[in-house]
């Protein structure tokens, strides 16, 4: 169990600055060259339905009026403008990501967006493996499609258990590894027939076969929540959303 360490305030000791980024560099290289057309695949692969994903990370997250939040893994921004919305323009929302292409089309998106609250949204280039902020600052933290692409799954939510302040939680949205070989087999069916045929019509068919190597070497639902609890989040729940196919971890301090 990881001990708890001295909450320190936000505003003396945050320290938001570049850091090297500790990952494999394909993965980094990956998200880099898929970051121009990664939001129109991810609408058209699940038909838009990432987006109920999300909305339902969020609200598992406990995020609320005035926080300050963080969504590690950011990428291109969708999970962070939802936090903003749900943070208002008292709050803050930092998104994290290892990839400068994802957080410049974050930014732009940023940009293009007319809803004051997204004023509050500061894209930061960072590790997942070592968050530059001090720790028990943030009130909540989301993370989408990201921990299965770390490459320490088990420092990554050490890192979340540092910076959350006791009693908030960090919700984890990604693929579901389930152990029920109908489920298993559906998801490998669409991987081969849907979303690497469709990739391949963008250009990426060798960047989304990676897909199904990934989901195999994560974790169960249940090996998630006893990691969780492992490195030191006092409750770990792992719901399985869309028929098992996705999986959300919901691990409080």
């Amino acid at each position: 169990m990881a001990s708890l360490q001295m909450c320190l305030p936000l505003s003396s000791t945050t320290r938001l600055r570049k850091r090297p980024v500790r990952c494999a560099s394909d993965r980094r290289e990956l998200f880099s060259r898929i970051a121009p057309v990664y939001d129109n695949l991810n609408d058209f692969l699940s038909l838009g339905q990432h987006r109920i994903w999300k909305r339902m990370a969020v609200s598992w997250s406990g995020a609320k009026t005035g926080d300050n939040v963080l969504d590690v893994c950011c990428g291109s921004g969708d999970l962070a403008f939802l936090l903003s919305e749900k943070v208002g323009s008292d709050g803050k929302v930092i998104g994290l990501d290892f990839s400068k292409d994802q957080l410049s089309v974050a930014s732009s998106r940023q940009d293009s967006l007319l809803k004051p609250c997204y004023k509050n949204i500061e894209w930061v280039e960072g590790d997942a493996l070592d968050l530059p902020f001090s720790d028990c600052i943030f009130d909540a933290i989301t993370m989408g499609y990201g921990l299965r692409n770390v490459v320490d799954k088990r420092k990554a939510l050490e890192e979340m258990f540092r910076v959350l302040k006791p009693g908030s939680r960090a919700s984890v949205l990604d693929f579901n590894k389930s152990t029920r070989p109908f489920t298993a087999g559906i998801q490998e069916w669409m991987i081969n027939n849907v979303v690497v045929p469709v990739a391949t019509s963008y250009g990426f068919a060798k960047e989304y076969r990676y897909l199904k190597s990934s989901i195999k070497e994560f974790l169960t639902g249940k090996e998630l929540e006893k990691l969780a609890l492992e490195v030191g989040f006092s409750r770990a729940k792992h719901y399985e959303i869309s028929g098992g196919l996705m999986g959300n971890l919901v691990a409080t301090r």
